[in-house]
């Protein structure tokens, strides 16, 4: 517990350290909120503020969870991780600890941004949904936390991590129906949205957070809240079910990676960051 707590914290340190990036992680979403919900007004969304407002916040979970492969390979890059596995430490520890951190800084952001958005109108009537609301954030951060470090720790070269992580998060975010309507897309690509995890992840936390669980199917689709794929209709409760399954899977793929990877194979050389990472 020692060691999960001391990596816990460091990561959080590192990132409130970073006054950068907290300010640029807290202006984007609203940049976002503006562009997008003129986008969703053309649509049948009846609430298009506190509909993208929800998307763009379970969005920077998703992104804030990933960071956790880029902070992994920079700790491989500088030789940190070296100096963690030559300490009589269990491995799971380490990835405890890890996907732990990432998820306290998702939850983190997203709460900040939930605090915003409730002075420009996103109200609950009890008390149950905002609770709700936190759980099912902390369940995403952890899902895509795991994600995140089976990335890191598959991929054996730092230099060409970017890339594959652009080519991993770049359709899993644009087909997730936050940043564009499925309904705009074309129908083979919303049919590749229904295999994205984060399409579910958006879609229930979007009926949680407007207390819409409770809507007929056909209102649930028309707000694309729930997925009708020929006779086949995934609501949002199946749509929970269906990431909490891809989440096992990810902590069992990230477990057995992290533990078997030899990282003094892996190549060293320093990766290029980009300005956000500066």
């Amino acid at each position: 517990m020692r060691v999960i707590g001391a990596l816990w914290l460091r990561n959080v340190r590192l990132f409130a350290r970073n006054r950068v990036q907290l300010l640029l992680l807290f202006i984007m979403p609203f940049f976002y909120l503006y562009l997008l919900s003129a986008i969703f007004e053309s649509t049948s969304v009846s609430q298009p503020i506190p509909y993208v407002l929800a998307g763009i916040v379970i969005i920077v979970v998703f992104q804030t969870s990933l960071n956790i492969a880029t902070s992994t390979i920079e700790d491989i890059v500088s030789g940190y991780m070296k100096e963690v596995l030559v300490s009589p430490v269990r491995r799971i520890a380490i990835v405890i600890g890890q996907i732990l951190s990432s998820t306290t800084v998702a939850v983190f952001q997203a709460c900040m941004i939930l605090a915003v958005g409730y002075a420009l109108g996103l109200t609950y009537t009890t008390i149950v949904t905002p609770i709700a609301i936190i759980g099912f954030i902390v369940l995403v951060g952890l899902v895509f936390s795991s994600f995140g470090l089976w990335l890191a720790a598959s991929v054996k070269n730092s230099q060409t991590f970017q890339i594959v992580s652009v080519a991993v998060t770049t359709p899993i975010t644009f087909l997730c129906g936050v940043y564009v309507p499925l309904s705009l897309l074309p129908e083979g690509l919303q049919i590749a949205a229904l295999l994205n995890p984060m399409t579910y992840a958006a879609a229930f936390f979007r009926a949680l957070s407007l207390e819409k669980l409770s809507l007929p199917a056909d209102e649930l689709v028309a707000e694309q809240l729930a997925f009708r794929f020929h006779d086949v209709l995934i609501t949002p409760v199946t749509g929970l079910v269906i990431l909490a399954a891809f989440g096992i899977v990810c902590v069992l793929l990230s477990a057995a990676a992290f533990v078997r990877v030899d990282f003094s194979a892996m190549n060293r050389s320093a990766m290029q960051k980009d300005v956000f990472q500066q």
